[in-house]
């Protein structure tokens, strides 16, 4: 079930020339050496850099090929990483700017590592403390953010997209998970409820999991904010749950329990929000590799499959669901 968070990542010396000076202009200094970081998706390039006076920093750049969409991306991610309070713990933005359809975002270098895969205990622990902390620190929100309702409410339709391709004969189903397809109907209806479900007052981070994640010596910084939004603050712990189980990780429904955020959390808003989690990922998971992300597809397959099964823990269905 694990799958690697992992793409095609753009090299330092393919990124435009112009965009590569303009970095070094505004970090103060030549870069002499680049080098490229695998985990996550992303088509762009992303780098660690030393320069010539011997500092370092963190540089991504995405042009509009292969995907047109990730430069938007980036851009939100821009605007949300430079209005982060100081005291939380993400990467110092230094710069961002748009060069020629370019857009390069440039953050101070975090001495860390991502957590082990498979997933070990310790460092799971450390993070699920650093999510408690962070609940807290960022509820209510600091920042302006559009609610998770809206941020997610294009992705959110994946069961109810289902039962429209069903219908269509857009989607046969085949593969489907017998369980999802005998209780499609049902999965439908109860990811319908998921915009009232996710209502809250927090700033959630959105997409944290280990490739977002970086662990030093003192801290767990967490990475990648462009799908920050205003919502439920139990709603980080609900969505990184899945990748950590297909990551070697224990159930979910175990460590949401006991975790304090998710303990006092409203059990049927809960399950409204892992149904939408659910069917966002496993409707994904069927459609054609996007451009310049050959393996997206694979990593929402497993992540969907870790969701389905803690869905199917929450609701209790075996035949009819009621």
């Amino acid at each position: 079930m694990n799958a690697p968070a992992t793409g095609t990542r753009l090299p330092w010396h393919a990124v435009p020339e112009q965009v590569r000076r303009a970095v070094e202009t505004r970090l103060g200094a030549p870069v002499v050496k680049a080098v490229t970081q695998t985990g996550g998706f992303s088509p762009g390039a992303a780098v660690r850099l030393r320069l010539a006076d011997g500092r370092r920093a963190f540089a991504k750049a995405v042009g509009p090929e292969p995907n047109p969409l990730t430069a938007d991306i980036y851009r939100a991610e821009a605007r949300i990483a430079a209005a982060l309070p100081a005291g939380v713990p993400a990467p110092r933005m230094l710069a961002s700017f748009d060069s020629g359809g370019w857009v390069a975002l440039l953050f101070e270098d975090v001495d860390g590592h991502p957590p082990a895969a498979p997933w070990r205990t310790d460092e799971l622990g450390r993070v699920l403390d650093a999510l408690a902390r962070l609940a807290t620190a960022l509820t209510p929100a600091p920042i302006p953010a559009p609610p998770a309702r809206q941020r997610f409410g294009e992705q959110f339709q994946g069961w109810r997209r289902l039962v429209a391709d069903r219908e269509t004969g857009g989607d046969e189903l085949v593969g489907l998970d017998t369980w999802a397809a005998r209780h499609l109907d049902a999965l439908a209806d109860l990811e319908a409820r998921w915009p009232d479900a996710v209502e809250g007052d927090s700033l959630v981070h959105g997409d944290i999991r280990a490739d977002n994640l970086l662990l030093t010596a003192e801290e767990v910084v967490v990475v990648d904010w462009p799908w920050a939004s205003v919502g439920a603050g139990w709603f980080d712990l609900l969505q990184m749950l899945p990748s950590v189980r297909m990551q070697g990780g224990p159930p979910p429904e175990e460590v949401f329990a006991a975790h304090p955020v998710g303990r006092d959390a409203d059990p049927a808003a809960v399950t409204a929000v892992l149904a939408a989690l659910a069917g966002y990922f496993i409707r994904q998971s069927r459609q054609p590799d996007p451009p310049g992300l050959p393996t997206l597809r694979a990593f929402q397959a497993a992540q969907g499959g870790a969701a389905l099964e803690w869905l199917r823990t929450r609701t209790g269905w075996v035949g009819n669901p009621s």
